[in-house]
């Protein structure tokens, strides 16, 4: 892994570019909900959405997760780049994975819903979804520049 040592600024900076595409992606679906709460299935309003919502999902959301795990499994592979007893980067992974993993999955289940004309909730909760992913991202930024413990 000794190699990835010279490639460890090209890699960080493809992390970077992953993440803020995830992260407006996740930032814009569930905002996307909250407006196809409001369609009736079947409108053109609701179809439109249903196309808008799976091609965010499949075309920039999907991708650049996979993107920041990969780029980030590099850099976590990187000899020398993460000091493993700080306490920052154990919550920093949790935060990404099971925030950030558990509400991606979340918000893909909710798109199946929606394209199957089956959601039942209304568009307060997804307006609530949608502060999740800022809330994790303050999170993360602060433990990654700050590393505070």
């Amino acid at each position: 892994m000794e190699f990835l040592v010279g490639w460890a600024l090209w890699i960080k900076a493809l992390h970077v570019i992953s993440v803020i595409a995830w992260m407006a992606g996740m930032l814009y679906l569930p905002r996307l909900y909250v407006y196809h709460c409001d369609a009736a299935p079947g409108t053109p309003a609701s179809e439109m959405l249903k196309v808008m919502e799976r091609r965010l999902l499949k075309a920039i959301i999907n991708p650049s997760m996979i993107a920041s795990f990969l780029f980030g499994g590099l850099l976590l592979a990187t000899p020398g780049l993460v000091d493993w007893s700080a306490g920052w980067i154990w919550l920093k992974l949790a935060l990404v994975v099971f925030g950030m993993g558990g509400l991606h999955g979340a918000f893909a289940r909710w798109q199946r819903d929606f394209a199957a004309d089956r959601n039942r909730r209304p568009a307060r909760f997804y307006r609530f979804a949608n502060e999740a992913p800022t809330l994790i991202l303050i999170v993360v930024v602060i433990l990654v520049i700050v590393k505070p413990f």
